[in-house]
Formats: C-alpha cells, sequence, structure tokens
C-alpha cells in the first residue's frame, strides 16, 4: 500500500485566507467603510498565550478583519473582565469575540462563567453553552462550531472523502475539541464513537475507524498497527518529547506515531503544521461569517424598533387613561433598539433613564440626522398643541413611515402641573409615556436646580453679612483657614485672585492690601440679581423680605422667589453642550456688582464647583418614550417668556447622532414662532452650531378665530359659539396671525410646513380655508393633523411634508450680528418679528444698556421677556397688531447662560395659583400606589 497523502494545514489555511480576503473586499465594497471587526480578551500576560494572539491579530491584518486586542491585568478581578466581555458584547464594530484561554489571573474566576457571558451571535469560538448545545442537537446553520473541531472538518472536505456513512472514532471528550468533534461528524451523518482514558481495548475501537480524529494530549499513544488501512487520521496533537539532535532538546510530535501511521493511512495530518494552522485560519472565517450576518440584517442607521400598536377609541377618553391603556416597553430595551450601550444607559425604574454624556463623545463620528423644530402661531391661554403635535410627528415618521425619530421635549414645571395648566407630555393619542412621571419628579433634574439656585442666593446674602460683620484679617483666616498649621488656596480662589491680578499661591505671601481685595466683594445689596426658587407656583413669595431673624444683626432687604424654571441655571443646564461649558458657564453666572460697578459672578463667591456637583446628573438627558414606542428626551425646561423655552441642546445633539443620517429629531419650542421660535433659531442654535431642517409651525381654527376678533377664551370656562360653529369670516380675518408667523419663520431661511391640529368642532371649510392661507402665505405645504385622536396614523401626511421639507433648499441665516449694540438687536426684533414701529426705552434699561456694554455684555444675543399672548407687549391686541411702540421697562443679564433678557411690559416670573388648581384632582389610591385625577 502506498503511504499515506499528507493534508497539509499550511496550504489549505492559506487557500481560506484568500478566499476570506476576497469576501471581505466584497463586503467593503457593498458597504463602504465597513470591516469585518474581531476583539480578542486577554488576562495576563502568558508567554504562549501572547505568540497565539499575535498569530491571530497577524491573520486577521491579512485578510482585511480589523482585531482589536484587549488586554487586562493579572490583577483583573472576576466582575471586571464579565464588564469588559459585557461592552465588547454591545460593540457594534465587534462581530467576533473571544476570550484567550487560560485566563492569566491572581484572582479566582470560574472559566465557564466567562466563556457563557460572550454573547452567542459573537462567540467565534464556540465555546458557550449555547453555542454547544445548538451544536449538539445538529442547529449547525445557527450556531459557532469551536474553532479546531471545524478545522479538522475542513481538512477531511479537502481529501474528497465523503462523511456520510463512514464509521469515526474521536479520541478525547473535551469541550474544546473532542465533545464538538463528536457532534460535528455525527451531524454529518458519520456513526461516531468517542473514546476516552477510559475506554477498554482502545486499539480495537481504533482499528474500525474510517475517519480518525484524535485529541487525546498524548504523545503517539496511536500505534501505526491500530491504524485501519485507508483511514483518513486527523491528529490534534501538539506534544514535546525529548530529542538531543534538536538545540532545543525537544521536538514536536502528534498523539499518532506519525511515521508508522502514515504507511497504513490513506490521508494523514502532520504536526506540526496540520490541525494547528486550520485553527487560526477558522478563526477568521467564522469572524467572517459572523459579519456577513451582520450584514445581512444590517441597514445603515436603521433602528430596529419595536413599536406598539394604538388602538384609539371613540370619544378619546382622558389623556391618563389613554396613557394608562399601553403599557411602556422596558427603557433598557428602547435603549437597546436606538443603539445605546448599557453603560451609557443609568435606569431609573422600568420607564425612565438618564443618558450619559459618554454616548455623545462615541458618535462623534456619526452624521447628524435631520432637525426639526415646532413652534405655533400666537396662542389662546389653552396652547395649541405644540407638544401633542411634536410627540404625533415622531410616531408618525418612525411607527408608520419607518424612519428613525426622535422626539425632544421640556421637562414640565410642578408649577402649572399642579396649577391649572396641567403638564405638557402632549395629550390623547400622542403622548410621552407614563405621563404622571414625566409631569411629576421624573429624575430630580428641576429639584437639582432648585438646590443649587437657592446655594447660590444664600452664599449672596450671607457674604454680605460676614463682610459687613468681620475684619478682613478675620474674613482672609475664615476663606483660607490653617489646617495642621498649613494654609492653601483653593483652585477657584486661585481663579479669583488671577482674576484680581495677583499672581500668588502661597496664602502667606499676601500683603494687606491684597488681603483687602480677596476678601471684600463689597456687593452692593440694590444691585442683586439673583434670586430664589421654588418649583411651585406661590404668589405671595413675589414679593418678601428677608434678614429679619435677630441672628442677622439687622441686615435685612427686599427679596422675592421666582419659579425654578425661570432661574438661570435651568437656562445654562439648556444651553450646555458639555459637562465643561456648564461648568464654565456656572462660574460665569453674575449675581450682583460691586458698589463699584464690578459685576459679581458665582466663581467669585467660591460656589462654582458646588454648583456643579449638584448638577452633575442634571446634565445628563432623560430617555422616556411616547404611546406607540418611539424615544424621547425630556431634558431642560427653562422659561419661554424670561429665558430661551427650548429643551437642551445635549438632548438634540445625542439624538441628532442616534438617529443618523436619514433620520429625523423634532424638537419643540416654547409658545409662538415670535417667542420660542425666534429664541430657537438666534440663541439655541448660535451656541449649539446647529442647523435645523425645518420649521412644523402649529396652528388651530380656534386660535385663528380669536386673532380675528373672537371673545375672550377662557382657560376652565366653556367656548362661546363663535369657536364652535363655523364662521369663515371670523377665521379669514384670523388667518392674518398665520401669515406673519410664516413670514417670521421665513425670515431664517428655513422652509415651514404648517400643521393644522384639527379639533372636533372644526369643519372641513375652515380647515381647507387654514391649509390655503398658509400655502398663500409661503408655507411649503400646509396639512390636517388628527394625531390627538388617531395617534401617529393621524400625522403621516404631516410627517411626509417634513421628509419632502427637509430635502428642500434652504439658507439658515441668524436675525442679527450679536456684535451690533444691544439697542439695535432689541430694536430688529421687535420690528422683524413683532411688527412694531420702534422700542422705547425706560430708564432703567437705559441704564443697564449702559453699565451691561461697560462689563463687556454687549455681544449677548438677546432673550425678549414678553407675553406670549399677542405678537406686541400687550395680551389683548390680538391678531397682527402695527405701528405700536414695543416699551422695554428693564433689561437683565444671565451672563451664564449667555443672553441678555429686556424685560417687556409686565410679567410675573413666579405664577399663582388659580381659585381652583389642578390639585383639587389629584389624589393617591392607597391600596395601590396609584395617582388619581391627573388631568
Amino acid at each position: 500500500m502506498a503511504p499515506a497523502e499528507v493534508i497539509s494545514g499550511k496550504t489549505v489555511s492559506a487557500q481560506v485566507r484568500q478566499r476570506l480576503k476576497n469576501q471581505v473586499m466584497e463586503m467593503k465594497e457593498r458597504v463602504p467603510g465597513f470591516r469585518p471587526g474581531l476583539a480578542i480578551l486577554q488576562v495576563g500576560d502568558r508567554d504562549d498565550s501572547n505568540l497565539y494572539i499575535s498569530m491571530k491579530l497577524k491573520a486577521a491584518a491579512e485578510i482585511g478583519i480589523d482585531a482589536n486586542h484587549v488586554k487586562l491585568p493579572s490583577t483583573a478581578t472576576e466582575a471586571e473582565v464579565l464588564k469588559c466581555i459585557h461592552g465588547l458584547n454591545e460593540d457594534p464594530a465587534v462581530h467576533g469575540f473571544i476570550v484567550q484561554l487560560p485566563l492569566d489571573s491572581k484572582n479566582p474566576i470560574n472559566t465557564e462563567k466567562i466563556t457563557n457571558a460572550v454573547a452567542p451571535e459573537k462567540d467565534v469560538d464556540g465555546l458557550s453553552s449555547i453555542n454547544a448545545g445548538k451544536l449538539s442537537r445538529g442547529d449547525l446553520g445557527d450556531c459557532f462550531i469551536p474553532c479546531t473541531p471545524k478545522g479538522c472538518m475542513e481538512l477531511i472536505r479537502q481529501t474528497g472523502v465523503q462523511v456520510a456513512g463512514k464509521r469515526a472514532v474521536v479520541i478525547g471528550r473535551s469541550k474544546i475539541v473532542g465533545a464538538p468533534m463528536h457532534d460535528l461528524l455525527l451531524w454529518n451523518h458519520a456513526t461516531v464513537t468517542t473514546c476516552h482514558s477510559k475506554t477498554a481495548s482502545l486499539a480495537e475501537e481504533v482499528s474500525k475507524a474510517e475517519i480518525l480524529v484524535v485529541a487525546a494530549g498524548k504523545a503517539e499513544m496511536v500505534k501505526g498497527e491500530w491504524i485501519k488501512p485507508g483511514a483518513v487520521v486527523i491528529d490534534c496533537g501538539i506534544n514535546h518529547i525529548p530529542d538531543s539532535t534538536r538545540p532545543s532538546g525537544k521536538r514536536v510530535v502528534g498523539d499518532v506515531a506519525y511515521s508508522a501511521a502514515k504507511e497504513r493511512a490513506a490521508y494523514i495530518t502532520p504536526v506540526p503544521g496540520g490541525v494547528g494552522p486550520m485553527t487560526v485560519a477558522m478563526l477568521m472565517q467564522s469572524t467572517v461569517e459572523s459579519a456577513q450576518r451582520f450584514l445581512e440584517k444590517y441597514q445603515p442607521g436603521k433602528w430596529h424598533i419595536q413599536y406598539n400598536k394604538l388602538n384609539p377609541r371613540t370619544p378619546v377618553p382622558s389623556d391618563i387613561e389613554v396613557s394608562r391603556s399601553c403599557v411602556p416597553k422596558p427603557i433598557g430595551q428602547l435603549a437597546r433598539e436606538i443603539g445605546l450601550l448599557s453603560d451609557e444607559v443609568e435606569l431609573y425604574g422600568q420607564s425612565k433613564a438618564k443618558i450619559l454624556l459618554s454616548a455623545l463623545k462615541r458618535l462623534k463620528g456619526q452624521p447628524d440626522g435631520r432637525y426639526v423644530v415646532v413652534t405655533g402661531i400666537t396662542p389662546t391661554p389653552l396652547g395649541e398643541g405644540k407638544s401633542t403635535t411634536t410627540i404625533g410627528l415622531v410616531q408618525a415618521l418612525g411607527a408608520h413611515l419607518g424612519r428613525n425619530a426622535f422626539a425632544c421635549v421640556r421637562q414640565p414645571s410642578q408649577g402649572p402641573t399642579f396649577g391649572i395648566k396641567g403638564g405638557a407630555a402632549g395629550g390623547g393619542y400622542s403622548q410621552v409615556i407614563p405621563m404622571e412621571e414625566f409631569n411629576l419628579h421624573l429624575t430630580g433634574d428641576i429639584h437639582a436646580i432648585t438646590a443649587a439656585n437657592n446655594l447660590v442666593a444664600a452664599a449672596v446674602d450671607a457674604r454680605i453679612f460676614h463682610e459687613a460683620t468681620q475684619t478682613d484679617q478675620a474674613l482672609y483666616s475664615r476663606l483660607v483657614p490653617s489646617v495642621d498649621g498649613n494654609r492653601k488656596f483653593s483652585d477657584i480662589q486661585i481663579q479669583r485672585l488671577q482674576k484680581l491680578h495677583i499672581m500668588k499661591t502661597d496664602p502667606n505671601a499676601l500683603t494687606v492690601d491684597e488681603i483687602n481685595k480677596f476678601v471684600r466683594l463689597d456687593i452692593d445689596p440694590d444691585s442683586i440679581t439673583w434670586q430664589r426658587v421654588l418649583d411651585t407656583n406661590d404668589r405671595f413669595l413675589r414679593k418678601i423680605t428677608i434678614g429679619q431673624s435677630l441672628t442677622e444683626k439687622g441686615f435685612s432687604r427686599a427679596a422675592q422667589f421666582d419659579i425654578t424654571v425661570a432661574s438661570e441655571i435651568m437656562a445654562v443646564l439648556a444651553l450646555a453642550d458639555s459637562l465643561e461649558d456648564m461648568r464654565r458657564r456656572l462660574a460665569r453666572m453674575v449675581v450682583a456688582s460691586s458698589k463699584k460697578g464690578v459685576p459679581i459672578t458665582t466663581e467669585d463667591l467660591g460656589v462654582s464647583g458646588a454648583l456643579a456637583v449638584l448638577l452633575k446628573d442634571a446634565i445628563k438627558p432623560n430617555l422616556m418614550q411616547t404611546l406607540e414606542g418611539n424615544p424621547v428626551f425630556v431634558h431642560a425646561g427653562p422659561f419661554a417668556n424670561i429665558a430661551h423655552g427650548n429643551s437642551s441642546i445635549l438632548a438634540d445633539k445625542i439624538a441628532l447622532k442616534l438617529v443618523g443620517k436619514e433620520g429625523f429629531v423634532v424638537t419643540e419650542a416654547g409658545f409662538g414662532a415670535d417667542i420660542g421660535m425666534e429664541k430657537f433659531f438666534d440663541i439655541k442654535c448660535r451656541y449649539s452650531g446647529l442647523q435645523p431642517h425645518v420649521v412644523v409651525l402649529v396652528a388651530t381654527v380656534r386660535a385663528l378665530k380669536m386673532h380675528g376678533g373672537g371673545p375672550t377664551v377662557t382657560a376652565g370656562v366653556p367656548l362661546p359659539k363663535e369657536y364652535t360653529e363655523e364662521n369663515l369670516q371670523l377665521l379669514e380675518k384670523g388667518c392674518g396671525n398665520l401669515r406673519k408667523q410664516i413670514q417670521n419663520a421665513l425670515s431664517f431661511g428655513i422652509p415651514v410646513v404648517v400643521g393644522v391640529n384639527v379639533f372636533k368642532s372644526d369643519t372641513e371649510a375652515e380647515l381647507q380655508l387654514v391649509i390655503r392661507k398658509a400655502k398663500e402665505a409661503g408655507a411649503l405645504d400646509a396639512v390636517k393633523c388628527t394625531h390627538w385622536a388617531d395617534g401617529g396614523k393621524g400625522t403621516v401626511a404631516l410627517a411626509e411634508a417634513v421628509q419632502k421639507a427637509s430635502q428642500a433648499p434652504s439658507s439658515f441665516r441668524f436675525l442679527y450680528d450679536v456684535e451690533l449694540p444691544i439697542l439695535d438687536k432689541i430694536r430688529i426684533i421687535a420690528q422683524t418679528i413683532y411688527g412694531a414701529s420702534d422700542v422705547d426705552l425706560l430708564p432703567e434699561a437705559e441704564q443697564k444698556i449702559i453699565l451691561y456694554t461697560k462689563q463687556g455684555f454687549a455681544d449677548l444675543p438677546i432673550c425678549m421677556a414678553k407675553t406670549h399672548l399677542s405678537l406686541s407687549h400687550d395680551p389683548e391686541q390680538k391678531g397682527v397688531p402695527t405701528g405700536f411702540v414695543l416699551p422695554i421697562r428693564d433689561i437683565r443679564a444671565s451672563v451664564g447662560a449667555g443672553f441678555l433678557y429686556p424685560l417687556v411690559g409686565t410679567m410675573s416670573t413666579m405664577p399663582g395659583l388659580p381659585t381652583r388648581p389642578c390639585f383639587y384632582d389629584i389624589d393617591l389610591d392607597p391600596a395601590t400606589g396609584q395617582v388619581n385625577g391627573l388631568f
């Protein structure tokens, strides 16, 4: 009989690698920039592991696989290894993932627990129990096979011998080779016997084998005479035996006595150069297979999201009933569906989560999606449904048109929630759920702002008190105390010294004059602009007197409370684009002036670092969901009159990355387009650097009739018949307001789509009139929306119009250059957006312009504090008032947030409770813990 043909693993593996290289090139051509990803996790620094890993990395580089060697120190604990595995499981760029065994750790680690922690769909080593179980029951097309047995099968195929019907013997039963080899041969229809150390008559069993695979780990244990003539012999063994003729004193042999076996077998693998090279090649093959499976399901930027199917009832139940009719999916599931990693998500129960800013850093290279802002005509006191439209539009884009779509909305204050307006979760079948969570504490952001704001207020009054009652040296001793005989400036104090041009770091080196400058802020009590806040409507805190306790030694002054969402800290939170930026903005906040007119900041007070600590969690956007299962960021809620009235820049930026190039982020600007939209463009977009694609302007027949001269609309009072019966003449007259707000939007160079929010009393003739007038005024399109009653289905036409508009040419521009004088910027807004003939500065406002220009704040954008119920300063002037002079009674500075806010007319920053507030209807069911009566 002729000697056996040698099956060269080197030759076969080279062929496999070339084939894989071609497949990878095809993948890259199909999806530009795509590369199969392999991660190799190593614990410790074993020499043999390093050698095997270097071979794998070299093979991956040759084929075009992006290989990542993750190395943990030998001090790594089991928990640390599992955490690393979890991260690699979630990494979408990793398609194959192996843990290099053995684990070289000084700590006890359960190897089986580690291998089973690898995601089965990435377990290209095939070592997890799930993959082993699938192999054992024959699911070969739905599992990964351990690389050595897989390589053995490839070598057998190279012989041309048919496995089906053959008698096969496997020597060895390890989980890595023997056991999976048995299953692999069995499901390829061989009759298989597994032998091991306890097998009697081993030679007799071997002699029956037409296919013999040996993985016993004993040098040359299988003798040549045992081999059945004509058998295929696959030797997996790697053993070292003494050999004095070799420089190393040893040589490598297999588990089979090669020379003798070669004379009886038809085919045989050598050692080395047989199975060894195939193991690495099969690892690469499995990685490429995994990448191909990924690409089969892969749609660039496309979420695999589970939407909820709504079953709207007629008549539409209360908002709370609708909210509870749909069980939210676990928020962790939603986070995974939209591409967030688990270590980027902090769960707050099952229905809400905070998203870490590390997500934005990870996604930095991703293209942004389409950016849509929802605004409205000048509203009635009831609101015209901007929030509902925002949610309905996102539901339509996502659940009905299959686009990645994200809503970004403000967090509501508890003031209106318990007052009369109610919450801001949307309504009907277009709302954020669960609405109780949305409208109440959520994750505590507003409470954190309340605490931070009031810490500043306390620091201001305390500093005035201590400076008035202590000498310079006493103040210095308390501000820079001696600890164990040593004094040390804090970082914040070093910054204050530098601001004073005192370039010293040794507290003992300051002169008497320098100590005086350092310790004396010399705050002018009449210049204090910083007020205390509370997230409750409380009219009796609008003006108060503080410091009446005897312990304050007569240092009392008039002060006030604002509602928390009017705090500058809320505006800072909304406009910051990173933790570092928030810290800088908090430090720049001006709370008062010194008696010499120098602005006093929170950094001067030494409180800026503490503020950042109080807000370290509040800066993370809150993730919730719509009724239909779309993602919603609920983050920040600056007052739309006093501040800029938009949700956070960070929420928008993260959402734009998550939706991808073809997705949509829909955000809402507070009140009408003259307020929220103008501030969105001129303040928020100026600081974010983001350019919007579409303006959605919400209009209602009800509000337009009011602008046409209809009776007063009052919350809690039934609507007069003019609003419930068809009246085309009244409606057409009121469409002037719609035309003006469309023109306001177009003045920024962005296409406008009008969404007519349909009420049940609206007639078709009225709706068509509004649509026609909107198009005549320059809207790219105008459509009816029934999202309140129908959910996303009722806003599909709007979504389609928005998609079309997002492709239309645009030339976004700001309304004014920030370098213009303060008065010029105010006048441009008043004349262009409101329709005023001019502005009238009252003496206090004139003095503030002089002061802020002197203090270096003149280049800040303008945030007009004006009523939302009219284009003018007078809430009674409806429609499109003209020829009026806009009175500016005062101007204040939110330097940290980054804007000046002129006060137009009279407004309160602390709303009061009405005669019958909402809380009369709210109660808790003590048996179930369920909130009842909310909306």
